[in-house]
């Protein structure tokens, strides 16, 4: 019994040294001081991308990620998520009301897009006309 003690004390002792030469020499990376803030924000003014979110890092402490920082991330990536799957359901009924012919809830849906998008509607007036000259262009060759 007094030998497992014995061996028990040493092995304290020696948990002890090390502790001390790391905290002197400053060796372990777990130590060092953490910066505050997240590192590599999301970006709020545009949808995200598939690289946005590869690139995204996270400050590290002793017990793994901050949590506060994943948190905030994660939040950004579900709201767009969210709002790239609502435009999906716009952009679908906007297909479907010109298939079935109904034109005018077609470009009430255009209009609720273009809004929440952001973009203006000169924008897409200029890209439907230049489109509309192609086509009769490429009829024109024909």
């Amino acid at each position: 019994m007094e030998f497992v003690l014995v061996l028990l004390a040493l092995a304290l002792a020696v948990a002890i040294a090390f502790g001390i030469v790391i905290l002197v020499t400053g060796n372990d990376p777990g130590l060092v001081r953490l910066a505050d803030g997240v590192p590599n924000d999301l970006p709020s003014d545009r949808p995200l991308s598939e690289s946005d979110v590869l690139s995204t890092t996270f400050d590290t402490g002793v017990r793994g990620y901050r949590t506060s920082q994943v948190d905030d991330a994660l939040a950004r990536v579900a709201y767009d998520v969210g709002f790239k799957d609502e435009l999906i359901k716009v952009l679908a009924s906007e297909v479907t009301a010109l298939r079935d012919g109904r034109a005018e809830e077609a470009d009430a849906l255009r209009d609720v897009r273009r809004r929440a998008l952001g973009e203006s509607a000169e924008t897409d007036d200029n890209a439907e006309a230049e489109t509309a000259a192609e086509t009769d262009d490429d009829k024109d060759e024909e």
